[in-house]
Protein backbone atom coordinates (compact mmCIF):
# COMPACT_ATOMS: atom_id res chain seq x y z
CA UNK A 1 0.00 0.00 0.00
CA UNK A 2 1.39 3.37 -0.91
CA UNK A 3 1.86 6.16 1.61
CA UNK A 4 -0.61 8.39 -0.28
CA UNK A 5 -3.34 5.75 0.09
CA UNK A 6 -2.58 5.35 3.79
CA UNK A 7 -2.75 9.12 4.35
CA UNK A 8 -6.05 9.20 2.42
CA UNK A 9 -7.58 6.50 4.66
CA UNK A 10 -6.37 8.28 7.81
CA UNK A 11 -7.89 11.57 6.61
CA UNK A 12 -11.23 9.85 5.89
CA UNK A 13 -11.17 8.29 9.38
CA UNK A 14 -10.45 11.63 11.06
CA UNK A 15 -13.21 13.33 9.07
CA UNK A 16 -15.72 10.56 9.87
CA UNK A 17 -14.82 10.79 13.58
CA UNK A 18 -15.36 14.56 13.54
CA UNK A 19 -18.76 14.26 11.84
CA UNK A 20 -19.90 11.49 14.22
CA UNK A 21 -18.72 13.54 17.22
CA UNK A 22 -20.69 16.58 16.08
CA UNK A 23 -23.76 14.36 15.64
CA UNK A 24 -23.41 13.01 19.19
CA UNK A 25 -23.08 16.51 20.62
CA UNK A 26 -26.45 17.32 19.06
CA UNK A 27 -28.09 14.04 20.19
CA UNK A 28 -26.66 14.12 23.72
CA UNK A 29 -27.49 17.63 24.85
CA UNK A 30 -26.00 18.00 28.34
CA UNK A 31 -27.82 21.26 29.19
CA UNK A 32 -30.69 19.65 31.03
CA UNK A 33 -31.86 22.53 33.21
CA UNK A 34 -32.02 26.09 31.90
CA UNK A 35 -34.48 28.61 33.35
CA UNK A 36 -36.02 30.97 30.80
CA UNK A 37 -38.62 33.73 30.55
CA UNK A 38 -41.99 32.42 29.33
CA UNK A 39 -43.15 28.79 29.06
CA UNK A 40 -40.49 26.08 29.28
CA UNK A 41 -40.02 22.47 30.38
CA UNK A 42 -36.77 20.77 31.37
CA UNK A 43 -36.08 17.04 31.69
CA UNK A 44 -33.38 16.06 34.17
CA UNK A 45 -31.97 12.55 34.61
CA UNK A 46 -29.15 11.51 36.94
CA UNK A 47 -26.99 10.68 33.93
CA UNK A 48 -27.29 9.98 30.20
CA UNK A 49 -25.98 6.39 30.08
CA UNK A 50 -27.73 3.63 32.02
CA UNK A 51 -27.08 -0.08 32.47
CA UNK A 52 -29.74 -2.45 31.22
CA UNK A 53 -32.34 -3.04 33.97
CA UNK A 54 -31.26 -0.01 36.04
CA UNK A 55 -34.04 2.25 37.33
CA UNK A 56 -34.13 5.64 35.62
CA UNK A 57 -35.26 8.63 37.67
CA UNK A 58 -36.76 11.31 35.44
CA UNK A 59 -37.53 14.80 36.78
CA UNK A 60 -39.83 17.13 34.86
CA UNK A 61 -39.27 20.75 35.88
CA UNK A 62 -41.20 23.84 34.87
CA UNK A 63 -38.16 25.91 33.94
CA UNK A 64 -40.20 28.86 32.72
CA UNK A 65 -42.05 31.71 34.39
CA UNK A 66 -45.57 30.59 33.43
CA UNK A 67 -47.64 27.82 35.07
CA UNK A 68 -48.18 24.84 32.77
CA UNK A 69 -51.07 22.40 32.85
CA UNK A 70 -51.26 18.78 31.79
CA UNK A 71 -54.23 16.67 30.76
CA UNK A 72 -53.49 13.69 33.02
CA UNK A 73 -51.26 12.30 35.76
CA UNK A 74 -48.59 11.13 33.28
CA UNK A 75 -47.75 14.77 32.43
CA UNK A 76 -47.57 13.67 28.80
CA UNK A 77 -44.64 11.30 29.45
CA UNK A 78 -43.73 9.02 26.54
CA UNK A 79 -40.55 7.03 26.05
CA UNK A 80 -39.81 6.09 22.46
CA UNK A 81 -37.06 4.65 20.35
CA UNK A 82 -35.23 7.14 18.13
CA UNK A 83 -37.55 6.14 15.29
CA UNK A 84 -40.54 7.32 17.34
CA UNK A 85 -41.96 3.89 18.18
CA UNK A 86 -43.65 4.09 21.60
CA UNK A 87 -41.92 1.89 24.20
CA UNK A 88 -43.47 3.14 27.44
CA UNK A 89 -46.10 5.52 28.74
CA UNK A 90 -47.33 5.38 32.33
CA UNK A 91 -50.89 4.54 33.26
CA UNK A 92 -52.93 7.72 33.17
CA UNK A 93 -55.35 8.93 35.80
CA UNK A 94 -57.85 11.21 34.12
CA UNK A 95 -59.24 14.12 36.12
CA UNK A 96 -62.21 16.12 34.94
CA UNK A 97 -61.17 19.26 36.85
CA UNK A 98 -59.50 21.85 34.60
CA UNK A 99 -55.81 22.32 35.42
CA UNK A 100 -55.92 19.24 37.68
CA UNK A 101 -52.28 18.63 36.92
CA UNK A 102 -50.60 22.01 37.18
CA UNK A 103 -46.87 22.65 37.35
CA UNK A 104 -46.00 26.13 38.60
CA UNK A 105 -42.66 27.79 37.79
CA UNK A 106 -39.71 25.95 39.38
CA UNK A 107 -41.95 23.07 40.52
CA UNK A 108 -41.06 19.53 39.53
CA UNK A 109 -42.49 16.03 39.27
CA UNK A 110 -40.43 12.85 39.45
CA UNK A 111 -41.03 9.60 37.58
CA UNK A 112 -39.14 6.31 37.88
CA UNK A 113 -38.93 3.98 34.88
CA UNK A 114 -37.75 0.40 35.38
CA UNK A 115 -36.96 -0.07 31.66
CA UNK A 116 -40.01 -2.25 31.10
CA UNK A 117 -42.04 -1.62 27.94
CA UNK A 118 -45.82 -1.32 27.94
CA UNK A 119 -46.08 -4.97 26.83
CA UNK A 120 -44.14 -6.12 29.92
CA UNK A 121 -40.84 -6.96 28.17
CA UNK A 122 -37.48 -5.45 29.09
CA UNK A 123 -36.17 -2.97 26.55
CA UNK A 124 -33.08 -3.67 24.49
CA UNK A 125 -29.83 -1.72 24.51
CA UNK A 126 -29.94 1.45 22.46
CA UNK A 127 -30.88 5.12 22.32
CA UNK A 128 -34.25 6.23 23.68
CA UNK A 129 -36.06 9.57 23.81
CA UNK A 130 -38.00 10.81 26.83
CA UNK A 131 -40.86 13.14 25.83
CA UNK A 132 -43.15 15.37 27.92
CA UNK A 133 -46.06 17.48 26.67
CA UNK A 134 -48.01 20.20 28.46
CA UNK A 135 -49.89 23.39 27.73
CA UNK A 136 -49.48 27.04 28.68
CA UNK A 137 -52.45 29.17 29.88
CA UNK A 138 -53.30 30.02 26.22
CA UNK A 139 -53.47 26.26 25.39
CA UNK A 140 -50.28 26.38 23.30
CA UNK A 141 -48.51 23.03 23.31
CA UNK A 142 -45.15 22.95 25.17
CA UNK A 143 -43.01 19.89 24.44
CA UNK A 144 -39.56 18.78 25.55
CA UNK A 145 -37.51 15.66 24.85
CA UNK A 146 -34.20 14.26 26.03
CA UNK A 147 -32.09 11.33 24.82
CA UNK A 148 -30.65 8.54 26.98
CA UNK A 149 -28.60 5.44 26.20
CA UNK A 150 -29.16 1.95 27.61
CA UNK A 151 -26.02 -0.22 27.66
CA UNK A 152 -25.61 -3.92 28.35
Amino acid sequence: MSSKTLIGFIMIGVLAGLIFGLYLIDVKNTNQLVFVEGPSLSIVTEKFDFKKGEQIKIRLINSGTIPLHFSDSSYGLRITGLSGVLMYSPEKLEDSAPNAYLLNPKEEVEFVWDQIKNDGDLILEGLYKIHFKGFDPDSNKIEKSSTITIWK
